[in-house]
């Protein structure tokens, strides 16, 4: 079973609720779910939770530790085998890569990586946009920073465009012919107000306790910083924000996130069943 859905469209739950009657795992499908430093602001599931029910590649990889699409896949690979896990989260590219296929991209080496970060913070997106090859730059999502960053790495490592790698993908690891894939449709109107009072809950919950304790170590270049909130709360943290200031960053951030997952959903996944995240 694959569920895929925006951010606080209530997956998680309809996951666990599926994963008990089936008698399998609930897997993780978010990429900044895997690390373990934000589980208030990644909305990760609980302790109880996790007692609960069996859960798998949740929060087991340290913050500053670069984990990638093919990592979840290897790692997902051999749960696949087991009971039937119900894999939910809301990375659509996970999703894609599972069912489609993923091409087997060299590695980034950390000094290119590194030269990344530096130009996308000292010259922004657009900088690193210009330099893509016309394939490449036509087909990613150009209003992801996370995307643009990797199309860049993988051209400046290999010298080939990130669209000419994906021509070379081989068969996926579960076929989406073989899966119950579902995508839940959370129309804008009935979420922005869940995703508003969800924060409030994640602030109620500890979400600033989380801030203090990783401002610390915390730069913008660290794998988990891409968690939506964390640099609004940290500069909160770091007296650079009001509180209020913080919270309504931070929603406003997520509600963008909830908006290019849709986006998503509705363009790489219309073979899957759309069921409604109101019901």
């Amino acid at each position: 079973m694959l569920i895929a859905g925006p951010t606080a469209s209530g997956k998680s739950a309809l996951a666990m609720e599926i994963a008990t009657r089936l008698g399998g795992p609930v897997v993780n499908a978010d990429a900044l779910q895997v690390y373990g430093d934000w589980r208030v602001l990644t909305a990760r599931p609980s302790t109880a939770d996790e007692a609960t029910l069996p859960h798998a590649l949740y929060g087991h990889i340290p913050g500053h530790q670069p984990y990638s699409v093919g990592d979840w896949l290897r790692e997902l690979e051999p749960l696949l085998a087991g009971p039937p896990p119900v894999i939910v989260g809301g990375t659509g590219l996970y999703f894609t890569a599972l069912t489609e296929g993923l091409a087997d991209i060299p590695s980034t080496p950390e000094t290119i990586r590194l030269e990344a970060i530096r130009r996308m913070t000292d010259e922004g997106l657009d900088a690193l946009l210009a330099e893509l090859d016309p394939e490449t730059a036509a087909r990613i999502d150009r209003q992801n920073p996370m995307r643009v960053q990797r199309a860049w790495e993988v051209l400046r490592t290999t010298g080939r465009g990130l669209a000419s790698w994906q021509e070379e993908t081989p068969r996926p690891l579960l076929r989406i012919e073989d899966a119950q894939p579902l995508v839940m449709e959370a129309p804008k109107d009935w979420l922005n107000p869940r995703i508003e009072a969800r924060f409030d809950i994640m602030l109620e919950a500890g979400a600033l306790e989380e801030a203090r304790m990783n401002e610390g170590a915390w730069h913008e270049g660290l794998p988990s910083a891409k968690a939506i909130g964390a640099a609004e709360l940290v500069a909160h943290v770091r007296g650079e924000m009001s509180r209020e200031e913080a919270r309504e960053a931070a929603v406003t951030a997520t509600r963008q996130y909830a908006k290019r997952q849709r986006s998503w959903f509705r363009s790489r996944m219309k073979a899957w069943r759309q069921i409604d995240a109101r019901s």
